[in-house]
């Protein structure tokens, strides 16, 4: 894991998080963008977790720097700011996540295992904002699902806990279930639907009316 940001108290809370983490460690920081591809490349990182504004390079900038040199890490977007114009640019730039700095520990250390697994964490504070922003981007209309696109009663269920910004865990807890349960509902509907990752899945449900975000 490296850390990206201008803030030496930031970093230090972040790694303290982490390094209390079972199967987690820092291997390296860095205070601006201007040299996170550097530190990502000679750390090896898996995982960069990069401050979104910072003085000279900014986050955005940092994000296409790493995946140019580095395309297999994982970048989190982490700041302050809980805006779809915020978020947008770096998950379009490729970022992985993205994630508001008042995250409790439990929700940092959660999305960086999903972004390593490969299934992406976004923070609940900017959830609906992206997807309202998406829809209204792409001028999806309402519909109906077909009979190939319709849900099971518990893979619906499953989508009501996404959309309030829930992670496997938490969706696993609320439904009484496995997590394991949890990421076949999710696998089955992403099948379903053609979809590739969980925004993805989210878009389709406002689409076909299952859920609102207002």
């Amino acid at each position: 894991m490296v850390i990206v940001d201008d803030d030496s108290l930031v970093r230090r809370a972040l790694g303290a998080y982490i390094a209390a983490a079972e199967g987690m460690h820092v291997v390296g920081e860095a205070e601006d963008g201007d040299v996170a591809a550097d530190v990502v490349v000679r750390s090896a990182a898996d995982v960069a977790l990069v401050d979104l504004r910072m003085p000279h390079v900014g986050g955005l900038e940092a994000t296409i720097a790493i995946l140019a040199v580095k395309p297999d890490t994982k970048v989190i977007g982490i700041t302050t700011m809980a805006t779809a114009e915020a978020v947008i640019p770096v998950l379009r730039a490729g970022a992985a996540g993205y994630l508001v700095k008042d995250s409790s520990p439990d929700e940092i250390t959660d999305a960086i295992r999903a972004v390593y697994r490969g299934t992406g964490a976004l923070s609940p504070a900017v959830t609906g904002q992206l997807i309202r922003a998406l829809q209204t981007a792409e001028s999806g209309a309402l519909r109906l699902p077909t009979e190939s696109e319709k849900l099971s009663a518990r893979e619906a269920e499953t989508v009501q806990y996404l959309a309030a910004g829930q992670s496997n865990g938490e969706i696993a807890r609320s439904m009484h279930v496995s997590e394991g349960t949890v990421k076949a509902h999710l696998s089955n509907i992403m099948l379903k639907w053609n979809a590739r990752d969980r925004v993805q899945v989210l878009i389709t449900a406002a689409r076909f009316g299952l859920v609102s975000f207002r």
